[in-house]
């Protein structure tokens, strides 16, 4: 009797586990929402009349809002996403330029459920000028500089493809009084953007196949170019063939008539060498020739 209950019990015992693995486990999410009224603003950092796509820096604060959303799937545009769950983010761009970007927010409410929402955002970011640099021009905020009237080569024009002056090198002290006289100051602001300022005494040496570039006539002269005014400087890694070898492969270009201490036409200047004492500087000029300046620390 005794082994016929333990038999019942142990059959009881495996049917009721049994029954209940068999038993399907339901999961409740509640009612699903989709989230509603979504809204994007954005708002690019330092925006004013002066720069419409912002200082520079890229930052630019991204604001989504939606009834019965949980949470906020944020693609910025440019390659990358990110969850935020309470929708607003200050997010920085990285790419050198003024450049566009898509950004695409999904409101994730329950269940799921999404509501999708896009702006188009176009945002300025400064080239990051290397230390160097940065301290070579502008040293602890700002730096003067005159023509190196007595370095050889301080003026001197070479082929467009090289990066020498393989066809001219001026001698120390060889040139037009007005060429020496002239101070150029860099100076950098809070955010390491570099501005110029060029003080030519009244006159600006020009190049001849420059001087109708800059509103003259005439061969190799002194002319009576304006110069005032401070002006913003564009830095970008250098587009020429050099190498680091005989460049430091930086290159920034000058708004307006772009002279600096000589005009040649060009306005776009890569750094080929640079220190506390001395820059060496290289252009094309408005005659297809490559040009190269040389100056010292004042």
């Amino acid at each position: 009797m005794k082994n016929n209950f333990k038999y019942i019990v142990a059959v009881l015992f495996i049917t009721t586990i049994g029954f209940i693995s068999c038993q399907k486990t339901e999961y409740s999410f509640g009612n699903i929402k989709t989230p509603t009224g979504l809204t994007l603003t954005t708002a690019v950092v330092g925006v004013d009349a002066n720069n419409p796509n912002g200082n520079g820096t890229g930052t630019v604060t991204i604001t989504a809002k939606a009834t019965d959303a949980l949470t906020y799937n944020i693609d910025f545009g440019d390659g990358r996403t990110q969850v935020v769950p309470s929708g607003t983010i200050t997010y920085k761009y990285a790419t050198p330029g003024v450049n566009d970007y898509n950004i695409t927010v999904r409101a994730v409410g329950t269940g799921g459920a999404v509501s999708v929402i896009s702006r188009k955002v176009t945002v300025f970011v400064a080239f990051t000028i290397p230390q160097t640099i940065l301290d070579a021009l502008t040293g602890t905020g700002s730096r003067t500089w005159m023509t190196d009237r007595d370095a050889p080569g301080h003026f001197g024009v070479g082929p467009a493809d090289g990066f020498a002056p393989i066809w001219y090198a001026a001698t120390p002290n060889s040139r037009e009084a007005c060429a020496y006289d002239d101070e150029i100051t860099f100076t950098k602001d809070a955010l390491n953007n570099i501005s110029m300022t060029i003080n030519n005494k009244g006159q600006s040496f020009s190049i001849g196949a420059a001087s109708a570039f800059y509103g003259f006539s005439g061969g190799d002269a002194c002319f009576n170019i304006v110069t005032t005014g401070a002006k913003k400087l564009a830095f970008m890694d250098a587009t020429s063939a050099s190498t680091p070898s005989i460049s430091t492969r930086i290159q920034f270009m000058v708004p307006g008539n772009g002279i600096i201490n000589f005009g040649t036409g060009g306005t776009t200047y890569e750094i080929l060498s640079a220190s506390a004492t001395e820059i060496h500087l290289r252009n094309i000029g408005a005659d297809g020739n490559s040009w190269y300046q040389k100056l010292k620390a004042k």
